[in-house]
């Protein structure tokens, strides 16, 4: 019965790679670009009916909040992975045991994190040189938002598993779900309740709450379809002990990209609360840029540990072939709409009494960075194979070049050419991580780990 419940979503074993890729994309591309959607409504609401210093405050937090949500986001897919071998294998216990012990371990974590930041709030702020005149309103919304974190890891996670079993569309149905209610919550907060920068972090909060319950009922349901023989255990340290193999360099892989940004960040903050309102616009846009890209990689990953699990490498490679072609048909269309249409995304975040220095800021990034989007179309897609097979420790070192080119480039040279030297060391720390994950690829090491027995 289990098999038969995998076999009417997507089957990564048996069906075409170029097909199975394709429809388990597609709605994680649509999920995450609503779950970025909902997060970026937050910076479109406050910039357009508060202003220009709730912007950038709200801008400083982002570089902070997508530090947590990566490391929600790679645990869950690091997890997943082991998760997704099991299936491949046709060991339904020991995927059951590997899906409870992860949601325990994450909402543990969740909490802990919470309570950390709650903690030190402000002296994450005060470390990352944030500007006075914003400093009070980012405060505030990181208090809300520390308070939502267990639900934050406990939704991921939990997106994770699903697309570990082959459905990529219950997370995009609960996105949906949660977008909708975020939009409306923010815009009754803002401008009815008129409570600012904390009224759209309560709705962000509301809004991931009601999903992550929700996304826990039914990932509930799903697990009782699958039937198995095997001992079930709701929580095993043994197996605990045996997914952070891959988990932790899985969320440190995640957290890169985001890490990078909270270095780069107080670099920017120390240009003003003008040019700090341009980039937060611009790295918003950025983010809903990549996420094509990242859901290319994540299929992959879940693609290679299905096909690792079922002992098809050769499947692995041809699904490898035709995903770097696809990230290669994402970016030219990505780099278009950005050339063509950046100026308008950009003026959509800030309001008519925002400095000529926020918009140009905001628009000089995206008219720069939509050239390079193949390369962390490549590297995700690379780095996601290389997670997959089990092969964790060429890629997290690739993943360190990257941020240590990023963080480096920044804080070499913006003092000496301008914020522009932020986001040259971009492509550069992409280009790099993907030809170091590459050449790992060519070696064929990774076909002879061997994650489970």
């Amino acid at each position: 019965m289990g098999m038969k419940k995998q076999r009417k979503e997507i089957n990564m074993i048996t069906d075409h790679p170029g097909r199975s890729l394709l429809l388990f994309a597609l709605p994680m591309i649509l999920g995450n670009l609503f779950q970025q959607f909902y997060n970026i409504i937050d910076s479109v609401v406050v910039g357009r009916f508060v202003g220009e210093e709730a912007l950038a405050s709200v801008g400083a937090s982002f570089s902070i909040t997508n530090v947590f949500i990566a490391i929600a986001v790679g645990g869950g897919i690091g997890s997943s992975v082991v998760v997704s071998q099991f299936l491949g294998a046709k060991q339904t216990g020991n995927m059951k045991t590997a899906i409870s012990t992860t949601l325990i371990n994450f909402l543990t974590i969740g909490v802990i994190l919470g309570g950390l930041g709650l903690a030190f709030n402000d002296r994450i702020l005060f470390l990352m040189n944030t500007p006075s005149n914003v400093f009070e309103q980012a405060a505030v919304y990181l208090s809300i938002y520390f308070i939502g974190l267990p639900f934050l890891f406990m939704y991921n996670v939990q997106a994770a598993v699903f697309q570990s079993l082959g459905d990529s569309k219950t997370p995009l149905y609960l996105l949906l779900f949660s977008s909708v209610l975020n939009i409306v919550l923010d815009l009754v907060f803002v401008t009815q309740f008129h409570k600012g920068v904390s009224g759209v972090a309560v709705a962000t909060l509301i809004a991931q709450g009601l999903s992550a319950v929700l996304s826990f009922s039914v990932l509930i349901r799903r697990l009782k379809s699958y039937e198995t023989t095997e001992l079930f255990h709701i929580y095993d340290w043994k197996m605990t002990a045996h997914m952070m193999r891959v988990a932790i360099p899985s969320t440190l892989q995640q957290s890169i990209v985001h890490i990078g940004m909270l270095l780069v960040q107080s670099v920017v903050n120390g240009f003003g609360s003008a040019v700090m309102a341009g980039f937060a616009a611009g790295t918003r846009i950025e983010s809903i840029c990549i996420v094509p890209m990242l859901a290319l990689g994540n299929a992959m990953s879940t693609y290679t540990a299905q096909n690792m699990g079922a002992k098809k490498t050769d499947r692995i490679k041809k699904g490898y072939g035709i995903c770097c072609m696809m990230a290669a048909v994402f970016a030219v269309i990505i780099c278009i709409i950005m050339e063509g249409f950046g100026e308008i995304f950009i003026r959509s975040f800030l309001n008519e009494s925002s400095a000529s220095e926020a918009f140009a800021t905001g628009i000089s990034y995206v008219h720069f960075i939509s050239f390079f989007y193949i390369f962390i179309g490549l590297k995700a897609i690379t780095d996601g194979l290389l997670r997959g097979a089990g092969d964790v420790v060429v890629f997290t070192a690739a993943n360190l070049v990257n941020l240590a080119i990023r963080v480096s480039g920044a804080a070499l040279f913006a003092p000496v050419i301008g914020v522009q030297a932020v986001w040259f060391a971009v492509p550069i720390g992409w280009t790099a991580n993907y030809i170091i994950s590459l050449i790992r690829y060519l070696t064929g090491k990774w076909e002879r780990i061997h994650l489970i027995s």
